[in-house]
C-alpha cells in the first residue's frame, strides 16, 4: 500500500514538473498572440511557412502568420500577417520568407522602404520574394557540375602533335691525331747551321 502512494506523489511531482517547464518555456518563447493590425502578401510558393510562424523586422519578432490560403483568382498563396500595433509598415515594404536555418523552420522577413505612406489594416505588400527551393538548387548545382565534366571529356581537343625531332647532323670524322697536329719537323723550319 505504501509503494503505491510513493508512486502517485512521484508522479504527481513529475506531472507539475513538466507543468512549470512548459509554462515557462510558452512565456519565454515568445508564443503568445499579437494584437494588431493585418496585411496580407501573396507569394508564388510558401516552401513550408505554417500559421503562427514569426513575423520579423531586422530579426525581431512583430507578428505573426494569421491565415494562408489561395488566392482563387490568381492562384498564388495568400499570406495574412498579424502586425504588432506599435509598428507601422511602410507601403513599399518586401516581404520574403526566409529560413532560420539550414534544418530549421520559416519565417516572414519584412525589410521596410522609404516611403513615407504606411500600410493601413487590411492593406498588401505589393514586393514579394518566395523563398528558395533547396532541394531545387542542390539538383541544379549537381546538373550543372556533371554537365561541365561531361563537355569537359567529351569536347577536349586532341593535344597537337609533338613537333618532328631536327634530323641529326652528318657526322663529320674527327681528324686522327696525326693529321691534325703536324709533325715537328714540319712545323718548325730547320734553321741553318753556323759554319
Amino acid at each position: 500500500m505504501s509503494r503505491s502512494v510513493v508512486e502517485t506523489v512521484l508522479g504527481a511531482f513529475v506531472l507539475v514538473g513538466a507543468l512549470i517547464f512548459l509554462v515557462f518555456s510558452y512565456s519565454e518563447g515568445d508564443a503568445g498572440t499579437v494584437s494588431g493590425y493585418k496585411i496580407s502578401a501573396n507569394f508564388s510558393g510558401i516552401g513550408g511557412l505554417k500559421v503562427g510562424d514569426e513575423v520579423q523586422v531586422s530579426g525581431v519578432k512583430v507578428g505573426q502568420v494569421a491565415k494562408i490560403e489561395l488566392d482563387s483568382k490568381q492562384y498564388l498563396a495568400k499570406v495574412t500577417m498579424e502586425i504588432d500595433k506599435n509598428v507601422e509598415v511602410p507601403d513599399d515594404t518586401v516581404a520574403l520568407i526566409s529560413s532560420q536555418s539550414l534544418l530549421g523552420g520559416k519565417y516572414m522577413a519584412l525589410e521596410p522602404g522609404g516611403s513615407p505612406d504606411m500600410l493601413e489594416d487590411g492593406g498588401e505588400v505589393t514586393f514579394t520574394q518566395a523563398p528558395q527551393n533547396l532541394e531545387e538548387l542542390l539538383g541544379k548545382f549537381i546538373f550543372s557540375a556533371s554537365n561541365k565534366s561531361e563537355a569537359a571529356t567529351t569536347d577536349a581537343t586532341p593535344a597537337p602533335a609533338p613537333a618532328p625531332a631536327p634530323a641529326p647532323a652528318p657526322a663529320v670524322e674527327a681528324p686522327s691525331e696525326e693529321e691534325a697536329a703536324p709533325s715537328v719537323d714540319e712545323a718548325v723550319p730547320a734553321e741553318p747551321q753556323a759554319e
